[in-house]
Parts: C-alpha cells; structure tokens; sequence
C-alpha cells in the first residue's frame, strides 16, 4: 500500500508486519537502513523502529525532527559522518547509544546531555570539541554513561566532571600536554584509557595520576614524549600496556612491580639499548612481549633477559628482540647467543677486584642526573694515577679498553641499593671541565663508560647511596672513591717526554742568536699591545656599564627575561634567559675566570613553584619547582 509523503523521500510502503517503511530507506523489522541515501531531513520512521542508520547523509541540525523526541523504542542511532555543527537536541529519551563521529560539532551543552538519562555510548570522534567548549557538569545528565570516544578532537586537557560510572574513555590524537593529580579523581570503573597521540611529557604527568585507576585492565600510551614509563602505574589488574613510539631511552626496575596480571607489554619504536636486571620478576602471566624497533645492545646486561626467555619457552612470544650491537652479533634474536652470553660470567679476586671473562662487557646504561636539593659530590684528586684506588668500604677498579672507552669495577662490602658513577674530564686543572653523572642499581659491579673523548685524563668517582634524606634524594654517608685514568694513546712515558724535550733544546741551541732576540723583541712588542687592548676594552666596559645599555641596578633597562648573580671572587655574572635563549655565563670585566684547584663552580637551574602563574600555564615542571634535571655542574 503506497501514499504521498510531504518530506518528498519517496512512497511509503506497509509491511507484511503492517509496520510503515519510508520507500527511500529500507526496513527489517526494528532496523531502519537510510544510510548513503543523500539525506537532508529524516523522513517520517516506523513506530516500532530501534536502530537507526542514518550515516553518510547530508544531515544538518535542522533535519533532526522534533518527533524523535517522542519515541520510546530508539535505542541506537548511527549519525556519523553528516553535517552536524551542534550536538543534536531532538534525540529520544529511551537513546543508549549514539554515534556522531566525523561531524563538525564544536559544543558540548549539559542541556542536551540531560535529555539522554539512558545514554551508555557515546562516539564524537573526529568533530571540532575543545576543552573550553564542554560545558561545566556537561556529563552530570548521563550517570550510564559507560564510553566515551573523543579521538581527534582539540582538547589540550582531560575532559572535568566525567562520569564516574565510565568504563572506556579513548581520548587519542588530541593536543592533551599536561595530566594533573585530580584528572581521574572519581573514575573508579575505568577499565581501559587511551591517550595515543598526544604531547605528554614524563615531567607533565602527576606521580599518582593513573594510581587512582585501580581497576585499569588496558593503558595505552603510544606515540607521545616520554623518556621512560610513567611512575605509579596501576598494577593490580593492568592486563595491556602500550607503550611504543615515544622514544624512551630507559626502564626504571620497578616500572612493572605487582602486575601479576600483565599478559601483553608493548615496547616498540623507542631507543632501549638494554632493560634492566628484575623487571619481569612480578609478570608470571605476560604471554606479548613486543620490542622490534630497538636498538638492543646484546651485552652481558641482557644476559637475565636470555635466561629469562629460555626459562618461559613457548609459553611468551617475544617479537622485536633483535641485536643492533655489538657488531659481531647484529642482527641475530638475543635466544641465539647462549654460548656468547655464557662467558659473562664475573669472578672475583684477591684484593678485592674483580676481572671478567666477559666478551660483551656491560655498556653505558641511559644517564639521568639525580634529583638532590643540592650538589653534594666533590671530585677530589686521587693520590695516584690509574690501577686501582680504595675507599673507606670501597675498592674501585678502572681500565682503559680502546680509545673512547674504560671499564669500571667495584667491590663494596657493605651493600648499598644504588651507586653515583660520576666521570670528570679533566682540563687545565681538575676544577675545569664537565661532570657527567649516572645512577647504577646496587647489584652491578662493573660499568662501562664509553664515548669519552680520546688522549684524554679522566677523573673517575664511585659513591654508594645508603639512606633517604629529608629532601627526597639519597644521602651520601661515605666519601667516594676515586681513580684517575687516561684514554686510548694518551699515555706518555716519561722516556717520551725527556726525548722531546732533549729534541726542543737542541732545536733552540741550534737557532742563531740574532733569530732568538728578534723573537724576544717581537714577542714583547705583540704582549705590549695586548695589554694596551685589554686595559682599553676594560674600560669601555665599565663606561658602557655605567651609561645603561646594560645595567644592573634598578635604575637602568629592566630585563624581565634576565636573571642575574655576581660573586665576590670576580665580576661575572649567570644570564638565564628565557626559553629558547637557554643560559650562559658572561665575564662582564672582560677578565678570565681565575678558578683555584680545589673550587668547584654550580650551576643551578631555579624553577618557581607550581603554584605560580608560569609554572602553570607551562605545565612543565614537577610540585615543588624540581624539573627532572635540576641542577649541572662547570
């Protein structure tokens, strides 16, 4: 039976279920198909209809009737990829899920929400939503609310106020940079979270940000900043952890501890060389174990690792696993270097020392610069060079292998949970130069420093971390041990040295005298000059001081972007600009520093609190002003 239709969609046609069907769409008893039908208003539907298909039309807010609202039977409605600009308001009450993906909605209106008490999905992937554009108590309306899809959308935070019966929320490819403490306060039931493709960052996360997801089964954190895995992870019954594409170059030990329950870790497209000796202890169920997209150093830090594999058999699949060095080995699955690795086996010695058998020795970890209120190493000169050199409960043992590379070992005693290996290349004097520091787990005892700059001194320190002090960090309770050694050719015997001076005198006694006074003569000319242009660029110096183009008193041009510090010993000053500027020290006399051997200059980066404006909108920095790195040393 068929009858005209003011909407123009076509003829209207009875079922054999006496259910009226718009000729334009097509009916299957509570399933109304008028997708891909070029659609700018929704004809007239069936009173019985359920689910709606109404995607790939042309439909704007003023083609959703009034009359939906009416309906007590619609449960789902699929409106994805029309030409939404608002989210609609005529939508049935009894609605449980809706789909409005790839639209251009830019609001979210807790009016709207209201009207939708049963709604349990929600899909508004792929519109135009910012942060500031979700109303306040926007989700206070949906209490069933139970997923929650905003993938590529503009959010720059977590959305506030959601529901705490949410269950999935996917927030992927969106411009969220920063996660503060309360961010998930109250959503106790979320099982799964995915925030692919975002800006976060290691110091941009608050250290208990996911613990409060106690009932997290999935974390998915693909392709963002991070150097290493948040800290605090929820572990009680995370079951997937995604973890790839962010370029992470280090995996604390207890990164995975208590998830008993993990059975897939994804690792993938980062810059891990090795992991670290205990980090699968608690993982008895992990059955996926993805780390293609490494460069995996396969040294005799990896040899738990191969262990570890053999030990599980076929019960882990382990793909990625692939040797980058040493240059022997790449290439070859880490499962294959049984007989290589075997040989890593240390042994110890008289006198405290140790030796290795090693041929893969261990190789230089990822360096981080612990988090201290304050310096607390000094690098003293050692007594001697090279060999061995002893502490007070610390033997430490250093040996050049090639040009760029010294091996270091230790024997400690007492044990210690962790050691401080600083390495001080040494230049004029041993208060030159840069300190480069790293923290070793307590159970190594030997540690590879590669990269150092051939024909080289080096000063060499090893210090166990014993105790927590009241400032977070850990405290120092020995003195250090230290060794001084040179690398790759630039050891000079003292036969050597005698012969080249023997070889200078000659040449000088060879030289005629007229050429030896004209020399003289000529030198002390060039220092005369020297001088006359050193005192002359003094005092222009001071003159430009004093006129404004630089000064330091309140009275002259105000730098808000400076920030400056004098000492007592010499005229020169810190300049911290603002960022992309970085820092650099300045001698405003225009005199060298004159350092004493035993002094040691500090350099501190000082950060506001994070209760400060700067602190906030910048969202860079951890509570209390302490950035990751917060301190370095000339």
């Amino acid at each position: 039976l068929g009858c005209s239709d003011p909407y123009n969609t076509g003829q209207l046609l009875l079922s054999a279920s006496g259910i009226v069907c718009p000729l334009v769409c097509r009916c299957d008893e509570g399933f109304i198909y008028c997708n891909d039908r070029g659609l700018s208003i929704i004809p007239p539907l069936p009173l019985a209809a359920a689910i709606l298909y109404l995607q790939s039309n042309r439909l704007s807010n003023a083609g959703l009737p009034q009359s939906l609202e009416r309906s007590s039977s619609i449960r789902v409605i699929y409106l994805y990829a029309n030409q939404l600009d608002e989210f609609p308001i005529h939508l049935p009450p009894s609605l449980r899920e809706l789909h409005l993906q790839d639209n251009n909605i830019r609001t979210l209106p807790r009016s709207a929400l209201a009207k939708l008490p049963a709604l349990e999905r929600l899909h508004l992937d792929d519109n135009s939503i910012s942060t500031v554009s979700i109303q306040e108590r926007a989700f206070s309306g949906t209490p069933r609310l139970r997923l929650l899809f905003l993938s590529r959308n503009h959010l720059s935070s977590i959305p506030a106020g959601l529901p705490s019966s949410l269950e999935e929320l996917r927030l992927d490819d969106n411009r969220i940079n920063t996660i503060p403490t309360h961010a998930f306060r109250g959503l106790s039931s979320l099982r799964r979270l995915v925030l692919d493709g975002n800006l976060l960052a290691n110091a941009r996360i608050a250290d208990d940000t996911f613990s409060r997801l106690s009932n997290l089964t999935e974390l998915s954190l693909v392709r963002n900043a991070l150097v290493s895995p948040p800290v605090n992870l929820p572990s009680a019954h995370l079951v997937r952890l995604h973890l790839q594409d962010n370029g992470m170059t280090h995996i604390p030990r207890t990164a995975l501890e208590g998830m008993r329950r993990l059975q897939r870790l994804d690792l993938s497209g980062n810059n891990l060389t090795t992991l670290p000796r205990g980090l699968l202890k608690d993982t008895e169920n992990l059955d996926q174990l993805l780390l293609k997209g490494n460069p995996w150093n396969c040294n005799c830090n990896l040899r738990w690792l191969h262990v570890w594999l053999h030990g599980r058999g076929a019960a882990v699949t382990v793909k990625g696993l692939t040797c980058q060095a040493p240059e022997s080995v790449r290439g070859q699955a880490l499962r294959e270097l049984t007989s290589l690795l075997e040989q890593c086996e240390v042994a110890s010695v008289p006198h405290g020392s140790t030796t290795t058998t090693s041929l893969l020795v261990p190789t230089q970890g990822s360096l981080f610069t612990l988090r201290a209120k304050r310096p607390g190493l000094v690098m003293p000169l050692p007594p001697g060079e090279g060999g061995q050199v002893s502490g007070e409960a610390l033997e430490l043992t250093v040996k050049p292998l090639s040009s760029d590379s010294v091996l270091v070992s230790w024997l400690c005693p007492q044990p210690a949970p962790s050691f401080r290996l600083s390495w001080l290349r040494l230049g004029s004097s041993a208060a030159l130069g840069s300190i480069t520091e790293t923290l070793v787990p307590g159970e190594r005892r030997q540690y590879l420093l590669t990269q150092l700059s051939p024909r080289s001194h080096y000063l060499i320190c090893l210090l166990p971390l014993r105790q927590e002090s009241s400032f977070g960090g850990s405290s120092m309770d020995s003195a250090p041990a230290c060794a001084q050694i040179e690398t790759g050719d630039a050891l000079i015997s003292s036969r050597g040295e005698g012969s080249d001076k023997e070889g200078q005198d000659s040449e000088l006694t060879a030289l005629p005298l007229a050429g030896i006074i004209g020399g003289a003569t000529a030198l002390v000319s060039l220092l005369l000059i020297f001088g006359i242009f050193c005192w002359y660029g003094q005092r222009a110096g001071y003159m430009s001081g004093d006129s404004g183009s630089y000064s330091r008193g309140r009275g002259g041009k105000h730098y808000d972007d400076y920030v400056e510090s004098g000492t007592k010993k010499d005229t020169s000053i810190l300049e911290i600009r603002a960022p992309p500027a970085g820092f650099q020290m300045t001698a405003m006399a225009h005199q060298p520093l004159q350092p004493k051997l035993e002094d040691v200059t500090y350099i501190h980066t000082i950060f506001p609190s994070s209760s400060s404006s700067s602190s906030q909108a910048n969202g860079t920095y951890r509570k209390g002003g302490i950035p990751d790195i917060d301190y370095a040393y000339t």
